[in-house]
Formats: structure tokens, C-alpha cells, sequence
């Protein structure tokens, strides 16, 4: 933010599109969500006292400020440029080497499949944690071809994977637009309101059935929990990396979600045994015996049988809602 903008805005304007800006002037006792007034001038109005309240002249004061908003800056953009994820393999549980060196890159899927405790989870946890052969797999994950800073392993405000659970339960006493606000704010984006219309919408089209801004998150179904994390992760979320634990049982329109993802530029792995979800990944990983044991990269041939899938799929969707209906399937 370049100085005129930080001192000559109007404070009402400027804290709608950056809320933390409130935050340090509630730090001195001054409330300036309604004051029409810029930075600038709210300095030059106060007097002698109120400075010596403070502690501070114009001039220190206008550097304080000067000094927050730009660390809060470095803050929001202290994030990695995600350019490439790179999976080295380790070894499966008999200790037998992975052979392979895969390159993930943004707007990519890539699938994970195999049998139910094959070591699906174990990959996603890796990633998760930036394994670096500290893991039982022995696996290292390469961020732009390098070993990933240790803040982007270890700091919580800093994680580069966000993941998505078959299970989200919440337990505050919010209603949905407090719980994005709060998120948003967290986050010192700009523009919350803009932010909650978008996932809002976008989690709408998702879920099975719609919710509104003032739903109780407590009172969210299963699907529309999953459906407005998905928005809230795509829209809101900085980390680069999402990871997906079998999205097929979350209620939700499981094409659109990846669709969303996908256009946030988001690096997407996704544990799966839904055969329409595989064939939308470029790749697939098969995990057998705790390691990966082959990868396929999704064929023409495959890609034309997903529209007949897709076919079936949205027949067998329609099913599902005659019956929540209370309507009979004596006719097909």
C-alpha cells in the first residue's frame, strides 16, 4: 500500500478493505470505523494531551503506522510461490525402494487409489508434512526443487497444504457468515464482504441442499459442511496445496468441487475409489503394500469412458432424489 492511499483515504474505506487497520488505532483508544476522516488528518486533529496519551508525536505516529501496515503486508505475502511439489520415493513396508521422482504442479489432480489400508493416508500425511526421509516411508517432498523452508513445515500460519477430511464437525456457536468472517479477518485479506458473498455462492452450488449466511455452522449438514470448507479453502485459504480424503462421501457436487480448485490454481492430491474422480486426475497413484507401485497417467480411452460414467452417475443422482422425495422407483 503506497502512502497515499494509506494517509489520504478515508479511515471508514480504508478499513473495509484492510479490517487490521482498525487494530492499531484501537491500540491507542481510537475508534475510526466511522470517522469520514483520512490518516492524515486524524493526526493533524489531535492535540497535546492526546499525543501525550499516546506517547508519540505526528510524526512517530505516522511511522507507526507506516511501520504495521507494511509488516502486516510482508505477513499476507510471506507465503511460497508454489511452482512445483515434487514426491521422492522412499520404500514400501517390506523396504523395498519407490522408484519414482513426481512433478505436481498448480491446476493439477493427481489421484491416489488402492485397497483400504494400503497407505493412501501415509502419502497425503507426507505431503502434508513436508516429509524430508523423517517419515516411516522414507519419502522427501521438494518444493520449486528445493528442500521447503522449516517455517513451511512447522508454522501453523505458514503450512502450504490445507487438507479437506471426510469428517468436519463444528462445535462453535457461530452462524456461517461469522465463522468466514473470522477466517477472512485471520487472515488479513481485504475486501471480507466481497470474500463471503464468493464462498457463499460457491458453496451453495456445491451442497445437495443451500444454506444461508446467518445458518448456524453447528446446525450444517455433512455435505454442507464439506461444501462450504471446499469454498473456503479454495477462495480463502493461501495454502497452494490442498489434499482430499475421499470427497466421494461428502454429499457434495464432487465434479464442480474439483472444478473450483482447479481454477483457484490449487496442486490437488485426492484419496479416492470413485472411478469417475480418478479418470478426472492426470495421474494416479496405486499404493500396494505401503508404496507406490505404479503410476498411470489417464488415457484418451479413459477420458472418453468418463463421459459415459458421468452419464450413469448423474442417472443414478437422480435416483437419490426421487427417493429423498418420497417418490417410487417402480418406474426407472
Amino acid at each position: 500500500m503506497n502512502s497515499s492511499e494509506l494517509f489520504e483515504t478515508p479511515l471508514t474505506v480504508l478499513v473495509e478493505r484492510y479490517p487490521y487497520i482498525a487494530d492499531f488505532f484501537d491500540s491507542f483508544n481510537i475508534d475510526v470505523r466511522s470517522s469520514d476522516a483520512s490518516a492524515a488528518q486524524l493526526f493533524a486533529a489531535l492535540d497535546a494531551d492526546a499525543l501525550d496519551d499516546i506517547g508519540l508525536d505526528r510524526a512517530q505516529l505516522r511511522q507507526a503506522l507506516r511501520d504495521y501496515v507494511d509488516g502486516m503486508g510482508a505477513l499476507q505475502h510471506d507465503f511460497a510461490k508454489v511452482e512445483c511439489l515434487t514426491i521422492k520415493g522412499g520404500f514400501n513396508k517390506e523396504r523395498q525402494p519407490e522408484d519414482f521422482s513426481l512433478d505436481l504442479l498448480p491446476g493439477q489432480i493427481i489421484c491416489i487409489v488402492g485397497p483400504t489400508g494400503s497407505g493412501k493416508s501415509r502419502l497425503l500425511a507426507d505431503i502434508e508434512w513436508m516429509a524430508q526421509g523423517d517419515t516411516p516411508t522414507g519419502r522427501h517432498i521438494l518444493i520449486n526443487a528445493a528442500v521447503p523452508d522449516a517455517k513451511w513445515r512447522f508454522s501453523i500460519e505458514h503450512k502450504l497444504v490445507a487438507q479437506l477430511s471426510q469428517n468436519m464437525n463444528f462445535v462453535m456457536d457461530l452462524s456461517v457468515e461469522e465463522f468466514i468472517r473470522m477466517h477472512a479477518e485471520s487472515r488479513f485479506v481485504p475486501d471480507v464482504d466481497d470474500k463471503i458473498e464468493r464462498i457463499m455462492a460457491q458453496a451453495n452450488e456445491l451442497a445437495g441442499e443451500g444454506f444461508t449466511a446467518t445458518t448456524p455452522i453447528t446446525s450444517l449438514s455433512g455435505g454442507q459442511s464439506r461444501a462450504l470448507m471446499i469454498a473456503d479453502t479454495a477462495i480463502l485459504s493461501k495454502s497452494p496445496i490442498v489434499l482430499i480424503d475421499e470427497i466421494e462421501n461428502a454429499g457434495i457436487d464432487r465434479k464442480k468441487a474439483l472444478e473450483l480448485l482447479v481454477r483457484e490454481e490449487k496442486i490437488v492430491l485426492m484419496a479416492t475409489h470413485d472411478p469417475i474422480l480418478a479418470l478426472m486426475g492426470q495421474r494416479r497413484l496405486v499404493i500396494r503394500n505401503g508404496g507406490v507401485a505404479k503410476i498411470i497417467t489417464t488415457s484418451a480411452a479413459e477420458r472418453a469412458n468418463l463421459a459415459q460414467l458421468e452419464e450413469l452417475d448423474r442417472k443414478l443422482m437422480n435416483l437419490r432424489q426421487r427417493i429423498r422425495e418420497g417418490e417410487t422407483l417402480e418406474e426407472l
